[in-house]
């Protein structure tokens, strides 16, 4: 099962086995790591799910959607890296995945 990375604002550095097919918002709160709320269930309606992908995982990543960047723009302190994570759904390919949770998140 492909594992993703969440590191808060911290530092602390949390690790979470996530199945093929769940999105990373859905492995946090199942995980119980905080700093990930997804209020709105995934549905992009709140922007509690926000994160920052690491640099080296951004090109691995299918393109935000319209909607996605519409939600980012609302989030707080959003930046070049910043993605939803309901809208990141694991694969074998992101076997490693980082993410940084921002500091409003805390």
């Amino acid at each position: 099962m492909p594992r993703a990375i969440y590191i808060d604002a911290k530092g602390n550095q949390f690790e979470a086995d996530i199945p093929v097919g769940q999105n990373l918002m859905e492995g946090a709160v199942d995980n119980m790591i905080d700093g990930i709320l997804g209020e709105c269930g995934g549905v992009m309606a709140c922007a509690t799910c926000h994160v920052y992908v690491a640099k080296e995982w951004q090109d691995k990543l299918p393109p935000a959607s319209e909607r996605e960047d519409d939600m980012i723009d609302m989030a707080i302190e959003p930046e070049e890296n910043s993605r939803l994570s309901c809208q990141i759904e694991m694969t074998e390919e992101l076997d490693g995945i980082t993410v940084y949770l921002p500091r409003s998140q805390f």
